[in-house]
C-alpha cells in the first residue's frame, strides 16, 4: 500500500481509501509521534463510517505514518485550545468516542498495525480493533494518571476484555511503558514481530481476510460483541439471524461447490 494512494483529510493529517478490497485509515501525523488533534478524530470517525458500507472494503487496517508510532494519544499541545473549558472537554470526548465506536462497531474485521509507540488513545484505538499485529520493539502505555486525565468506561472495558481487571490496573496505576513482548504475555497483541517483516505479515493477513465469507466474518464478530455484554443486553435473536443468513447465502453455496472443485472460492458477501 503506497500512502499517495489515500486520500486525504484533516489537512493531511488522515489518510483513507480502499485498495484490492482493503481498508485503510493512517494517522499520519509522524513529527508528533502521530498525536491526534479534535480535527483528526472528526476526519477518522467519518472515513471509518463510510467504509463500513462500502462493499469494496472487505476488511480495515489501521496504521500510523512515519514508522516510529502508531498514535500516541491525544495531542497535548492543543490542550489549552481543546479541552480547556467543561464544554471544549465534552466536544472532544464526545469526537474521541464517535472514532472508538465506529472502529469497534466496524462489522468487518479491523486490524490495528502498530509500529513504536502505542500510547494513551493509541492504545485505546488498538484495543477498539480485532486484531492486533506489532513489531517488537513496540512499546504501550496509558499515562492518564500522569495527566490526572479521566479515563472512560468503554476504554476501560474493552482494554479489560483483552487483559483482565489486574492488568488494567497495573496499565493505569503505574502509567509505565509496556514492552511488546509484555503486551503480548498479557493478551493485548496477538502477534510481534521483527520490524522487517511487520509489512509482509500484515499484507498476507489481510489478503487471507478479505478471500474469506464476509457474512461468517459479520457473525463471528457479531457474536463475540455479544458475549461481551451483560445477559440482559444479549441480542440472541439477532445473532441466530445472522447465522441464519448465512447458511441460506450464495456463498454458502459457493463454498460448498469451491471446496468439492478443489478451487479457491469466489465469495461476493451475499
Amino acid at each position: 500500500m503506497k500512502l499517495s494512494e489515500l486520500t486525504e483529510y484533516a489537512d493531511g493529517k488522515i489518510l483513507a481509501g480502499v485498495q484490492d478490497r482493503v481498508g485503510h485509515l493512517v494517522i499520519n501525523n509522524p513529527e508528533r509521534h502521530n498525536a491526534v488533534s479534535l480535527a483528526m478524530y472528526e476526519a477518522a470517525a467519518e472515513q471509518v463510517t463510510a467504509m463500513s458500507t462500502d462493499p469494496e472494503a472487505r476488511l480495515l487496517v489501521i496504521r500510523g505514518a512515519g514508522g516510529k508510532a502508531f498514535a500516541s494519544g491525544a495531542d497535548i499541545s492543543k490542550f489549552e485550545k481543546e479541552r480547556s473549558s467543561e464544554d471544549d472537554v465534552a466536544i472532544y470526548q464526545a469526537a474521541t468516542a464517535r472514532f472508538y465506536n465506529a472502529v469497534y462497531t466496524f462489522p468487518k474485521p479491523t486490524i490495528a498495525m502498530i509500529r513504536g509507540y502505542c500510547i494513551g488513545g493509541g492504545m485505546g484505538l488498538a484495543v477498539a480493533c480485532d486484531i492486533r499485529l506489532c513489531e517488537d520493539k513496540s512499546r504501550f502505555a496509558v499515562p492518564a494518571a500522569k495527566l490526572g486525565l479521566g479515563y472512560g468506561y468503554d476504554g476501560v472495558r474493552r482494554l479489560s476484555h483483552l487483559v483482565g481487571p489486574s492488568m488494567v490496573k497495573e496499565i493505569f496505576f503505574t502509567s509505565r511503558q509496556f514492552t511488546a513482548q509484555e503486551a503480548y504475555d498479557m493478551g493485548l497483541a496477538n502477534r510481534v514481530l521483527p520490524p522487517h517483516m511487520l509489512d509482509a505479515y500484515v499484507s498476507d493477513y489481510a489478503k487471507r481476510i478479505s478471500e474469506n465469507a464476509p457474512m461468517t466474518m459479520a457473525s463471528i464478530k457479531s457474536i463475540t460483541h455479544e458475549i461481551a455484554k451483560e445477559e440482559s443486553e444479549q441480542d440472541l435473536d439477532r445473532i441466530a439471524a445472522e447465522v441464519k443468513a448465512c447458511f441460506d447465502s450464495k456463498d454458502y453455496i459457493e463454498g460448498r461447490r469451491a471446496f468439492m472443485e478443489k478451487r479457491k472460492p469466489d465469495f461476493i458477501g451475499a
